[in-house]
C-alpha cells in the first residue's frame, strides 16, 4: 500500500489559522510527520494569498460579502468551489498531497475532493461540520428543492470518502444512517480547544462598562444562533425586571450582524448590550475570562439538537458556568457545568441568568466542573490521537 504522508485540508466556512478545529487538525497532523498544505477563504484579518505558519503551507482565496440569502448562499458556493478547484491544482503542483480533507459547509467539496481521486487515487476524509439539510430548515423553515439537494450532495459526499470524522455522537449516527457509512470507517473527534493555548486570563473590568455583572457571547451572527432570542431575553431583564447592572457583550460576527444590531435598537436595549465583532487571540481570551456567565441562546431545532457548539467548550475551557436551552448535544457537553432552560422559553433562560448572577458560589461550582470535564475527557490532547487513528485507517 503506498504511503500516505502529504494532506490537503479545505474548508471555507472561516479562514485559516482562524477555523480552530481545522488548525488544531491541521498541526496535529503536521507534528506527526505529515506534511500539511490548507485551503481555506480570506477574512478576520488573514488577507495573504500564500504563507507558511508552523509549517502548515496556507492558500487562501476571497469571497464574496455574506448575504443571508438563497441567492447569496448560491453565489457564494460556487465561488468556493471554483478557487478550492483553482487552488487545489496549485498545491497538487507545488506541493502534492496523497490525502485530501474536506470540511463543510457546504457540501460541494466533495467535486474537488471526487476529481483528484478518480484521476490521481488520492484518499478522501470528510470531516462533517455542520447537518446541511437541517442547517437550511433552520434558517428558511422549508423542505424545497433546495433542501433536497443539499440531502443529495451529503449523500454523495459520504459516498466519495474513503473515512468519515464526526464531531459528536449524533453526527456519527447521521454517517451510518444517511451516509451509509460502515462503523469502522467512521471516528468521532470532538472540537475541544488545546487548553496549553485556550486559557484563562485575568479579567478586565473595563469590559463591564461600569455595571456590576458581565454576561457574554461568543460565536456565529445567523438566523440558527438565537441571538434574537438573547436580545429579547436582554429587554426582559432590564426594562420588566430592571435588572440594569448588567452588562452583555456579544463576541463575533456573520450574516445576521447588522439585522441584529438594527434589532437591539428596536427593542431599546442598545445601552446595555455591546457588539464587539469578531475577536482573536489575546483580546477574545480576556473578554471572556472578564465574564461573569457565558450564554449559548441556540434555540431547538434538528440542527441545533445534533451539533456541538464550539462556544460550550471554549465557555468550559475557562471556566465559565453557561446558561443554554436543554438540546441534546449542549448537554452531553457540558452536563453539570450549565443550567438548562426548557426549549426556547426566554423568560425561564432570563430567570437563570438572575440566578446564577446571584449565586457566586454556584458559578465557581459550575465553572470548576467544566474545566475538569475539559481537561479529564474533552480537550483537543484527547481528541488529537482519535484523528491520527482515523488517519492510520487509511
Amino acid at each position: 500500500m503506498a504511503v500516505v504522508d502529504k494532506v490537503l485540508i479545505i474548508v471555507e466556512n472561516l479562514p485559516v489559522p482562524f477555523d480552530r478545529r481545522v488548525w488544531m487538525e491541521a498541526t496535529t497532523l503536521q507534528k506527526a510527520g505529515y506534511q500539511v498544505s490548507t485551503i481555506s477563504p480570506k477574512g478576520n484579518g488573514f488577507e495573504k494569498d500564500y504563507e507558511v505558519i508552523e509549517g502548515i503551507h496556507i492558500y487562501r482565496h476571497p469571497l464574496p460579502p455574506e448575504k443571508s440569502s438563497v441567492i447569496g448562499y448560491l453565489r457564494e458556493y460556487s465561488w468556493a468551489v471554483y478557487w478550492q478547484f483553482r487552488l487545489a491544482h496549485r498545491v497538487w503542483r507545488e506541493q502534492g498531497f496523497d490525502v485530501i480533507h474536506i470540511c463543510n459547509p457546504p457540501d460541494l467539496l466533495f467535486l474537488t475532493a471526487g476529481w483528484f481521486k478518480l484521476l490521481h487515487r488520492v484518499r478522501v476524509i470528510f470531516d462533517h461540520h455542520d447537518l446541511s439539510p437541517e442547517m437550511y430548515i433552520a434558517k428558511y423553515g422549508q423542505r424545497d428543492i433546495f433542501y433536497y439537494g443539499l440531502s443529495l450532495v451529503e449523500r454523495l459526499t459520504y459516498a466519495t470518502a474513503d473515512i468519515a470524522i464526526a464531531t459528536n455522537e449524533s453526527h456519527k449516527k447521521i454517517a451510518l444512517t444517511r451516509g451509509k457509512k460502515k462503523a469502522k470507517k467512521v471516528f468521532v473527534v470532538r472540537s475541544a480547544p488545546d487548553l496549553s493555548r485556550f486559557c484563562a486570563m485575568p479579567p478586565n473590568p473595563s469590559y463591564r462598562r461600569g455595571r456590576k455583572y458581565l454576561v457574554g457571547y461568543m460565536g456565529v451572527m445567523g438566523e440558527p444562533e438565537g441571538i434574537d432570542y438573547l436580545l429579547r431575553i436582554v429587554r426582559y431583564l432590564v426594562w420588566e425586571k430592571n435588572h440594569q447592572d448588567i452588562h452583555f457583550m456579544l463576541i463575533g460576527g456573520g450574516p445576521a450582524f447588522e439585522k441584529l444590531k438594527a434589532l437591539s435598537e428596536k427593542l431599546e436595549v442598545t445601552e446595555f448590550v455591546e457588539f464587539t465583532g469578531f475577536k482573536t487571540g489575546k483580546e477574545l481570551l480576556e473578554r471572556l475570562s472578564s465574564c461573569d456567565v457565558c450564554v449559548e441562546p441556540s434555540p431547538r431545532s434538528a440542527y441545533n439538537e445534533n451539533c456541538t457548539m464550539n462556544k460550550i467548550l471554549e465557555y468550559m475551557a475557562l471556566g465559565k458556568p453557561i446558561v443554554q436551552f436543554d438540546l441534546r448535544e449542549g448537554r452531553r457537553s457540558a452536563e453539570e457545568a450549565s443550567l438548562y432552560a426548557k426549549p426556547n422559553d426566554e423568560i425561564e433562560f432570563a430567570h437563570l441568568i438572575i440566578k446564577l448572577l446571584d449565586a457566586s458560589e454556584l458559578r465557581q461550582q459550575m465553572g470548576a466542573e467544566g474545566k475538569r470535564r475539559m481537561q479529564e475527557m474533552l480537550e483537543w490532547r484527547h481528541q488529537a490521537p482519535k484523528l491520527l487513528d482515523a488517519y492510520s485507517n487509511l
